[in-house]
């Protein structure tokens, strides 16, 4: 089935050919968390519920809590709990961006101007904290084992927001940027297949599975967006080729490139953010003639192989079928 054979299919690509009654059953699990966001944030103080909306209105993929109810599929499916529990990583992941824009000093976000720009730091900064004591709220009402895992998920994010800020210093690059990306990217994703399995009446060993999945697949999606932010053309991926180097961002194809006895000329250009044009597409040019760009591939490879196992453990159904059909897309998304 195509993705438009199965138009009622989630927004997430890598979902479009997934068994049409679980589309059914997650669509409409994802109109109940998107509710329930809009509901959760809402303020009688206007402006804080103008601020809070902004991103809740700029919709997304809504990967994190697409994911929680996929591994609810497993048991019971979406109970209320799973539906809070995914309103609360969105909202965790949601409050992270705002804090991210105020960082980076973006100006967009998600085709819009960024809370930062659209009114100051300060605002952007308090309404990421006010999106973090609500999905505290909605995780307190879950238990106290829930509670533990978000203060812990929330402990890895801002640790590897650290990591990245300080830099590897003595620490390996490459084992470094791994790290990074497991805790900035993977943990949240983590937390969110193991809140669907803890609230849908998961056995323990499936719990960890969806768990470990959640934190490989999160990585290699971070991963896949590096190889293609190089090797793919504007065209073919629909995304501005060479955006990290712009940001001056090392990503693993640059690092794996740097190892070694790395061309000189690929060196001096990859010491910082890159401005010109030109020298965005010689950069571009030299990585993909680089060893470093089938390196990170085979990295890739060898995530997406730990994720089709994690798999392995869970029974067959149709939710396993999407998330292997799912985990197929990280790669393919990067030919």
């Amino acid at each position: 089935m195509t993705a438009t054979e199965n138009p009622g299919a989630p927004a997430f690509p890598g979902l479009r050919d997934a068994d049409p009654e679980l589309v059914r059953v997650v669509t409409d699990g994802l109109g109940r968390v998107e509710a329930l966001l809009r509901d959760i944030v809402h303020s009688d103080f206007e402006f804080v519920d103008e601020a809070a909306l902004h991103l809740v209105k700029a919709g997304g993929k809504r990967f994190r809590p697409l994911f929680t109810l996929l591994a609810a599929q497993f048991n019971q499916g979406s109970t209320d709990q799973v539906i809070a529990a995914a309103a609360a990583v969105e909202l965790v992941h949601l409050a992270t961006l705002y804090h991210d824009d105020v960082m980076d000093e973006a100006t967009m976000r998600r085709g819009d101007a960024s809370a930062n720009a659209r009114w100051n730091n300060s605002v952007a900064i308090l309404t990421g904290d006010f999106l973090f004591a609500h999905a505290s709220m909605l995780v307190a009402d879950l238990g106290p084992a829930a509670t533990r895992v978000i203060a812990e998920t929330m402990r890895e994010l801002v640790t590897g927001q650290m990591r990245e800020t300080v830099g590897p210093g003595a620490e390996n690059p490459t084992e470094h940027y791994l790290s990074v990306i497991a805790q900035k990217t993977g943990s949240l994703i983590a937390t969110s297949g193991r809140y669907g399995g803890m609230f849908s009446g998961a056995s323990p060993a499936q719990i960890k599975a969806l768990h470990r999945y959640g934190e490989i697949i999160g990585a290699a999606f971070q991963l896949s967006d590096d190889v293609i932010d190089i090797a793919s053309p504007a065209a073919e991926s629909g995304k501005t080729p060479g955006t990290d180097l712009r940001e001056g961002v090392r990503t693993l194809p640059m690092l794996y490139a740097l190892e070694g006895n790395p061309d000189p000329r690929l060196a001096k250009l990859l010491d910082g953010p890159i401005t010109d044009d030109g020298e965005v597409e010689e950069a571009l040019e030299l990585l993909r003639e680089s060893a470093g760009l089938d390196r990170a591939r085979d990295t890739l490879g060898e995530y997406v192989a730990q994720a089709h196992a994690e798999l392995a453990a869970l029974p067959g159904c149709a939710a396993r079928d999407a998330l292997e059909e799912l985990t197929r897309y990280v790669v393919e998304r990067t030919r």
